[in-house]
């Protein structure tokens, strides 16, 4: 079960109507785009991170590496 504001349940069953699907498949649907998307953003972040510690003269994932991060961290 899962709990969804009026309104936003009322867009859904209009974009899975949209779609020709159903509420649920849409859900399903979007969930499933989200966390491949996500687990393809972890995975480029990651060789970024393998690139900046390369760069840096770090090998492996040891502490060099903790620290390459650390230093080119975005500021919040």
């Amino acid at each position: 079960m899962v709990s969804l504001p009026d309104e936003l349940l009322r867009a859904v069953d209009v974009e899975a109507r949209r779609r020709k699907t159903t509420r649920s498949g849409l859900l399903r649907e979007l969930a499933e785009e989200t966390l491949r998307l996500r687990t393809s953003s972890r995975a480029e972040r990651m060789r970024e991170i393998d690139a900046m510690a390369k760069e840096a003269g770090a090998i492996g994932h040891g502490g060099d590496v903790a620290a390459v991060v650390k230093a080119n961290r975005p500021e919040p």
